[in-house]
């Protein structure tokens, strides 16, 4: 297999993009936020001290779900072995990382 660079392709769903520039825009942009959602929720932390134990492990458990459903979305976009698609899920998990996981933007985080 290779990657194909072409728009020419179908991605997730069946004749979806298809041969129209502007839905394989669409297509990018769906797969680079996918990506970024990804890193939110593998980020996310809603739990305050003193919760119910049992509502927090169900909402936790419910975060993961959504997490991992979109993580494999984006798994099944990438093996369309589409080169834009490739990209966009690389960029998309980057750009998540430097908002949500990297210590840049939190409070009290000393990055020199």
């Amino acid at each position: 297999m290779h990657f194909y660079w072409g728009k020419d392709t179908e991605i997730l769903f069946s004749g979806w993009p298809g041969n129209n520039s502007g839905m394989y825009a669409l297509a990018l942009i769906f797969v680079f936020s996918l990506a970024v959602l990804v890193e939110l929720f593998s980020n996310i932390n809603l739990i305050k001290p003193g919760s119910n134990r049992v509502a927090a492990v169900l909402f936790q458990m419910g975060i993961h779900a959504i997490r991992a459903g979109f993580a494999y979305m984006v798994m099944l976009a990438v093996i369309s072995y589409n080169g834009g698609i490739f990209l966009a899920a690389v960029l998309g998990h980057a750009v998540g990382y430097v908002i949500f996981g990297s210590p840049v933007f939190k409070r009290g985080s000393n990055v020199t």
